[in-house]
């Protein structure tokens, strides 16, 4: 902690450095000797905020000087905002530079929407290079912390560009555009390799690494190409600078591999279907031997079989109650693990990761589709279960950080309760109900219609195959012939093999995200599909979908450590494309697909990240001036 305010406090004194305003200096012919004494006891920030207001003058602003860098070194960022406002109502004080201190104090307090807002009113009086690089680098702090690395790059690079240009020192920079630009795809990063020589030499860096990352040989000699073709550059200092950083990122070599899966009681079955994929990866694999042990021992039972083994690696356990059992008695602590679901603690080691088929992914991926497309009102249809109470619940969060319509949600309780809920989130009943009313005043018969709500403009279904099946014909029959037809969605929970195989007609239209692995086409080893067809023609989704995620768990053991150091890495499997987050999560993006003409057809739908809320309307200020 004391690290990190040292370092806040430099890069603090960075901005005070911009100024072009002198500050005042002080004299004893300023301060009386009781003011001196009293000065020399106050200290703290709110103290010399304090003794500030009753001074006038240099007295004051100086004080206000020294408010400003304690409440900095004490982190109280409310405080930095008052003391900046006060210096505000001083002429003498370099105003753009206080206004860069008020967003950096609204920044740390999470008030993103105002520290934006307050950095475009900046835009054009940034006559000096000092502010402009500050501004641009704060700018890109902001967008950086909500996640958006795309968004945060142009902004990073102005600010290295004109740092490098004016011979300026902004502590922290290069190492959080670095770390930013390595959050990026190769694909992103060939987008932005243009420009000026500082941001080309930031691309080409970032796409060295990522090309000969494990390869320290051929890594080494790209960075002395590197640093021939862009002397002087300011990326200098983010390269590695022993040959052991190079090393660390070589290919895990693997001897012994322990495979922890249930083998006996309830979910051996689920055993079975994960041995099988691992034993089908170890095909491609360069592991000495493997070792599958029953992850329903006890903790006393697995630690000593681990000690005898002394593996380079764990895959497993595959229950998260095993999980916890493990963490508990730090069995797996000394080890790198790839666990198979998820854990809700504290990550023990970096080298634990968690690789689970979290229905969360597709939520996510559906979601940031939606926005992308520029959907405004979805409706959501799920179970009123735990698990479909706990995707809503997801969907809705996620929802609320990008839009501010609220999702019309349906939970039904079984199929006899899904009329009902569609009828009602439809407001077809109403409509029922106000033609029942016209037909009432007139004797003669009277043609009529019912009309569905017009402003739900997709639909996204969280059920099972059979309860997708079932909803599907609701839906068609409920939406108004005069509107357009509603977009209807769902997760791979909607998609079965085994139902698919004798009824796919009623869900025509409906797009859904799911596993290379169970779409037929969409996996480049078609001599493993046709294999595992004819061993296991009539295996149910569930031993599938583990067979999928168990051959992934062998297949990216050799680039996991590159994975885990680049957030922009991807590994193409048959469980989707996978990545690994900064708290050792594997994530998932997945194939979208659609039922049309009674078949399942490959579609390519477009997903960007969305601009949270409080960036949009930053935006639209920044476009309105």
């Amino acid at each position: 902690m004391r690290l990190k305010l040292v370092s806040l406090f430099i890069i603090l004194s960075g901005l005070s450095a911009c100024s072009t305003t002198e500050k005042p200096t002080k004299t004893t012919e300023n301060l009386s000797s009781a003011n001196s004494t009293s000065q020399i006891q106050a200290t703290d920030a709110q103290s010399l905020y304090q003794l500030a207001l009753n001074r006038q003058g240099v007295d004051k602003i100086q004080l206000l000087y020294s408010a400003r860098d304690a409440a900095i070194t004490e982190q109280q960022w409310p405080l930095l905002e008052q003391v900046c406002t006060e210096l505000e109502r001083t002429p003498s004080v370099d105003q753009v530079q206080n206004k860069l201190y008020i967003a950096f104090a609204q920044k740390q307090q999470h008030k993103n929407s105002a520290a934006l807002e307050i950095l475009a009113s900046l835009d054009n009086q940034l006559t000096q290079p000092e502010h402009f690089a500050w501004h641009q680098y704060l700018t890109a702090s902001v967008y950086a912390s909500q996640n958006l690395p795309k968004e945060a790059m142009t902004y990073f690079f102005r600010a290295s560009e004109t740092a490098s240009k004016n011979n300026l020192t902004i502590p922290q920079l290069n190492k959080d555009l670095w770390q930013n630009l390595q959050q990026l795809s190769s694909y992103a990063l060939e987008r932005f390799n243009r420009g000026s020589v500082v941001q080309q030499g930031w691309v080409n860096l970032a796409l060295y690494h990522q090309v000969y990352l494990g390869a320290p040989v051929e890594l080494d000699q790209a960075i002395n190409n590197w640093q021939r073709r862009y002397p002087g550059h300011p990326a200098i200092d983010v390269l590695p600078k022993k040959a052991a950083e190079l090393i660390a990122i070589e290919p895990l070599n693997i001897e012994r591999l322990v495979v922890l899966l249930p083998q006996s009681g309830a979910n051996e079955r689920l055993g079975d279907a994960l041995k099988a994929g691992v034993l089908a990866g170890l095909d491609n694999a360069s592991i000495g031997e493997t070792i599958f042990i029953d992850e329903m021992l006890s903790s006393a039972e697995l630690s000593a079989k681990l000690l005898e083994i002394q593996p380079n690696f764990i895959i497993g356990p595959l229950l998260k109650a095993n999980i916890d059992k493990l963490v508990a008695s730090k069995a797996l602590q000394d080890y790198p693990v790839l666990h198979l679901n998820t854990f809700d603690g504290e990550r023990q080691s970096p080298q634990h990761y968690f690789f689970a088929l979290n229905p969360e992914h597709e939520v996510q991926q559906a979601l940031e589709h939606f926005l992308t497309v520029g959907y405004q009102k979805p409706m959501l249809l799920a179970p009123n279960n735990s698990s479909g109470q706990r995707l809503v619940d997801f969907f809705n969060l996620q929802w609320q950080r990008y839009s501010e319509t609220t999702p019309e949600v349906g939970l039904y309780n079984d199929k006899k309760d899904m009329p009902t809920t569609i009828v009602n989130l439809l407001e077809v009943d109403k409509s029922k109900e106000r033609i029942a009313t016209v037909k009432s005043l007139f004797k003669q018969e009277v043609e009529s219609e019912t009309r569905s709500r017009r402003d739900i403009d997709v639909i996204y279904i969280l059920g099972d195959a059979i309860e997708t099946r079932l909803i599907k014909p609701y839906l068609d029959v409920n939406v108004s012939t005069f509107a357009d037809r509603i977009p209807l969605y769902a997760s791979s929970k909607s998609h079965s093999k085994q139902i698919d195989s004798t009824d796919k007609g009623d869900l025509d239209g409906l797009y859904f995200t799911e596993l290379p692995w169970m779409l037929s086409g969409q996996i480049t080893d078609h001599a493993l599909r046709q294999q595992y067809n004819s061993l296991w023609p009539e295996q149910a989704d569930i031993s599938q979908r583990l067979f999928a995620m168990a051959y992934d768990s062998v297949a990216m053991l050799s680039n996991i450590t590159q994975l885990s150091m680049i957030p922009g890495k991807r590994f193409n499997g048959l469980t989707g494309q996978l990545s690994i987050t900064s708290d050792g999560q594997i994530n998932r993006h997945l194939n979208w697909a659609q039922y049309k003409d009674r078949q399942i057809k490959a579609v390519q739908l477009e997903t960007t990240a969305p601009l949270p809320l409080f960036m949009q309307s930053a935006t639209s200020l920044s476009d309105s001036e």
